[in-house]
Formats: structure tokens, C-alpha cells, sequence
């Protein structure tokens, strides 16, 4: 087996960079894109806040209530409740975020409105844009390793790391992750 140093190392960026993260909004934009993985379509479920933050991602096999849900628990454990959450007509979305409400005291509000959800299709386009030209991935693990560097990379250029009132490029703050 060949060494591939970004399955390797990809993780310990995401680790570091998740440490330097600024806060997002508590309203959320959520929506799932597809990502060819071994010549079948997989679903990249990803979220931004109202201000176009990233809030988090999450490559799953199928679209599902399960694979919805793991993707929302993951979201909040990471970055706090949000109080609105706006989904498209995907009754998958919208059957995890009733699961959830039905456990929480403060239920999160889901919006279901046809424009509000542009934000996020929009954000799906700088991912793509990146994922295109590889033509696809081989192996579901290095999909998710490899998309995980893609989003931290695209936060980074979002200006989502937290910078000690100091003005630094982008190639500054990768490199102060790995520092």
C-alpha cells in the first residue's frame, strides 16, 4: 500500500484547525450536494450560518433520516444550537430535525422557505469547483479525508480562523496550524 500523506495528515489539520474556529450564527442554511466516490454518487451533507460561515460537513452513503441526523448531531455537538435551521423540501432533513426537537426542551426552528436556501447551493459551488477536476475518488475513506482538507481550506480562505488581531494570508494561517 502506497503512503498518500494526506489521508495521514489531512486529520491532524482538521484537529488544529477546529481548536482555532470562529463561532457561528444560530441560523443555519442545510443542505446536502452530490460527490461521485467509486463511480457511485455519495451525499456531502454541509450547512453555513446566515453570514456564509461553514458550520460543519459530513460525507455520508445515503440520504436518510439516519445519515440527516448523524449529520445535525455532529453540527451541534461541534457548534452549539442553532434556533433556526432552514432545509430544502427534503423530507429526510426535515424527519431528523423533528426526531431531535422531540428530545430537546427548546425546539430548533425548521424553515422551509424556496430562496433562503441559496446561500448554501451557492457555497456548494467552491467545493465543487475543487472536486471537479479530480474526476471523482476511488475510496469512500480518502473521499472523506481528502473533502475534509477541501472544507478546511475553503473556511480558512472564508476567514473562519480566529487571528490575534493580526493580519495574516491564507498560506500564514495554514501554516500556523501546523506550528
Amino acid at each position: 500500500m502506497k503512503f498518500l500523506w494526506s489521508t495521514h495528515l489531512v486529520p491532524l489539520f482538521e484537529k488544529a484547525f477546529r481548536r482555532h474556529k470562529r463561532p457561528v450564527g444560530t441560523s443555519w442554511r442545510m443542505d446536502e450536494t452530490y460527490v461521485k466516490v467509486g463511480g457511485r454518487w455519495k451525499y456531502l451533507y454541509r450547512a453555513v450560518d446566515k453570514a456564509g460561515n461553514t458550520v460543519d460537513f459530513l460525507l455520508r452513503a445515503r440520504r436518510d433520516k439516519t445519515a440527516a441526523r448523524r449529520y445535525f448531531e455532529k453540527a451541534i455537538g461541534r457548534n452549539g444550537e442553532p434556533e433556526t435551521v432552514t432545509i430544502d423540501k427534503s423530507g429526510a432533513n426535515r424527519a431528523a430535525l423533528e426526531a431531535l426537537n422531540a428530545e430537546r426542551e427548546t425546539p430548533i426552528q425548521i424553515r422551509q422557505v424556496r430562496y433562503l436556501n441559496n446561500r448554501v447551493e451557492q457555497d456548494h459551488r467552491a467545493i465543487k469547483r475543487v472536486i471537479r477536476p479530480m474526476m471523482g475518488f476511488k475510496d469512500f475513506r480518502c473521499a472523506r479525508i481528502i473533502l475534509s482538507g477541501i472544507e478546511v481550506m475553503h473556511m480558512i480562505r472564508k476567514g473562519q480562523m480566529k487571528d490575534d488581531g493580526i493580519a495574516r494570508t491564507v498560506a500564514d494561517q495554514f501554516y500556523s496550524l501546523v506550528m
